[in-house]
Order: C-alpha cells, then structure tokens, then sequence
C-alpha cells in the first residue's frame, strides 16, 4: 500500500466503481504498475504464491501487465522451456461477453492461473475461470495486487493477493457521498454498471 501512496496509485474522492458501487477510495493500478521494476516485483511476489500452470491468463486491460509479469517470474522458474509460461490475455466482444481472440486458444487439459490488478467483486476473473473452464482446461488459482474485497470475493479456486483491504463500498442509491452532493468519477478501464 506505501507504493501505491507513494504513486499516486491510492486516490481518495468520490468513485464509481466498475460494479456500479460507489466508494471514498480507489486504487489505479495502472500508476504504480507504470514503474516496471515495481511491476517485476509485484509479479515475483504473486508467483510465488501460485501454484505452477501451463499458461498464465488475464482480463484486458487491468491484468495485462501484472499478468504478463506474473507469467514472466513462472518462465524464470520453467528449466528447460526456452518460451517459458505463456499470457494470454482476454477481452470483451461487442456483446460485452468474455472472449480469446487474436489468435490465442487453449489446449484441453491446461492447467492456468488467472491474474488481476484488483478483484472487487471477481466478476472480471470469474468470467475469466468460466472461459477456460468452458475451453477444458483447469484453473488450479487465482491472484491480484490488490482484494478489495476484504478477502470475501469467492472465485471457485485457491486464490492469493498480495494486500486485502475492507474497502467501504455504498449501493448508489444509499450513498453518503451523493447525498453530501459530491461529484462521482469512473475511474478505470470500462464503464460501470
């Protein structure tokens, strides 16, 4: 967390979070995984409490560089495999459902880990587990930078982060900070519910 104030990655104000939830606080990732030696770090750190797997998946956009990092420290540790671990990443069609394109694919039978910057609810790495699980292969865990969820996001496999915080969340139409009239922002890489 001292990196994230430390980037500027630690925002307080009024947010509307990717699941129409609103909050006082929000973490950007994408700030502090700008520094790659920090990016690097935070990959080895999350790695080394996965399990091995034969391809390392993320949602575009958030998980893409600390996916491919975290693919990066499971390569290191592949003796022999002049490629390493694979990343592969996903994203959203014109329906908004998760989808493989540019050419990756799955084999049946893979093992996989899927990673994230931040899991708030899991919806993102949910989808993400349904995909591959759909295409055969096995999820044997998950990880994130940050859980937001206070450790109570259920993604149906073992799953790690490398910091857990109880983040105050609010239904919008319960809000505090709307009541108080303060303007709401959408962060992020999508919009909100």
């Amino acid at each position: 967390m001292q990196l994230f104030r430390e980037t500027g990655a630690y925002l307080k104000g009024h947010f509307r979070l990717t699941s129409g939830l609103h909050s006082n606080e929000y973490l950007q990732c994408a700030l502090v995984l700008r520094y790659p030696n920090i990016a690097g770090r935070f990959g080895v750190q999350l790695a080394a409490r996965l399990p091995d797997s034969d391809i390392v998946v993320s949602p575009a956009i958030g998980g893409l560089i600390i996916g491919h990092e975290v693919a990066c420290a499971k390569s290191a540790k592949a003796h022999g495999d002049t490629k390493g671990v694979p990343f592969l990443f996903t994203e959203r069609d014109a329906d908004g459902k998760m989808t493989l394109r540019r050419g990756f694919s799955i084999q049946h039978g893979e093992t996989a880990i899927v990673i994230e910057d931040v899991v708030t609810t899991g919806g993102s790495t949910r989808e993400v587990i349904a995909l591959l699980t759909a295409a055969g292969a096995q999820v044997v865990g998950a990880g994130s930078v940050i859980d937001r969820s206070g450790g109570r996001a259920d993604l149906g496999v073992p799953r790690v982060a490398l910091a857990t915080l109880d983040a105050v969340t609010y239904p919008p139409e319960d809000c505090p900070l709307c009541k108080q009239g303060l303007p709401v922002v959408k962060p992020g890489s999508r919009p909100g519910a």
